[in-house]
């Protein structure tokens, strides 16, 4: 593995230098959700066949793919766990949603998209226009921690930071335990530098959603650009254990380790955005 002069840690190329944003999308594939929400395949396979949590099959008919309303649904499930319950509580729960739902659809035929709902479309066409629908999503009250997550990171990606540090603090005041939001906000963080707020937002997004992979390995950078590298050794392994990678991302991984055990000049960190 190469690395420069200063030894500052460099990456295996099967391992990104930090996980990237993480958009609230309008579609899901099932390995997305079973990496989201640390839900096995079989329970997730179980629930779509049996009209617990609706899925669309792919063209090929071998996988599934979930809407927003499913990523509601798999979001209500990661609360319940949290609260303790078991997949089988849930599955009851879910199960006493679903016939409620028929009840109340009978007789509709079928239902406009709401302006978030087209604002995921549009965005993930990467069609400019999605700005709007958020902005319009927004002003309805409709999914409001959603639709200003995204606009952060339009904002981002037109480099305007200012706006989009705002846009993420705002998904947070309408849903302070929204963990795309606050993994987005750490990753913002961690981009200027600020590791101290970069961990303390991917730290809250991994209390909220512990199955969540990605969160760990940007946590353990952080925790290695604070120089913990205890903290760092275990979110690392974290992240292996939750992600089962493969073995040649396995190995990137032992790289990866290896690496951050070399000496390296003391780190100089940010204590402001």
């Amino acid at each position: 593995m190469k690395e420069n002069s200063n030894k500052v840690l460099s990456f295996p190329s099967r391992v990104p230098a930090k996980a990237d944003y993480q958009r609230v999308k309008s579609n899901y594939s099932l390995r997305e959700i079973k990496q989201m929400f640390g839900l096995s395949e079989r329970t997730i396979r179980r629930w779509t066949e049996q009209g617990i949590i609706q899925g669309t099959p792919t063209t090929d008919n071998s996988d599934y793919n979930y809407n927003f309303q499913a990523l509601t649904q798999f979001r209500r499930v990661r609360e319940l766990r949290t609260q303790g319950q078991s997949i089988r509580q849930i599955e009851a729960e879910l199960q006493g949603q679903l016939n409620l739902f028929r009840s109340a659809e009978v007789g509709k035929l079928s239902r406009l998209l709401t302006p978030l709902e087209e604002a995921l479309l549009l965005d993930q066409q990467g069609d400019p226009k999605a700005a709007e629908w958020y902005l319009e999503a927004i002003n309805d009250g409709d999914n409001v921690a959603e639709a200003y997550c995204n606009l952060g990171i339009i904002n981002k990606e037109k480099g305007d930071l200012g706006k989009a540090l705002d846009n993420f603090t705002l998904s947070l005041k309408h849903e302070p335990r929204h963990v795309e939001a606050h993994y987005n906000l750490g990753n913002l963080y961690y981009d200027a530098g600020n590791f101290p707020l970069a961990r303390l937002h991917y730290e809250a997004a991994a209390q909220i959603a512990p199955d969540f992979s990605l969160v760990y390995f940007n946590l353990s950078l952080a925790h290695f650009k604070l120089d913990d590298l205890e903290a760092s050794l275990s979110s690392l392994e974290t992240y292996r254990q939750l992600r089962q990678p493969d073995d040649e991302e396995n190995d990137a991984i032992n790289q990866l380790l290896k690496a951050m055990q070399e000496p390296r000049p003391p780190s100089r960190h940010k204590s402001s955005p």
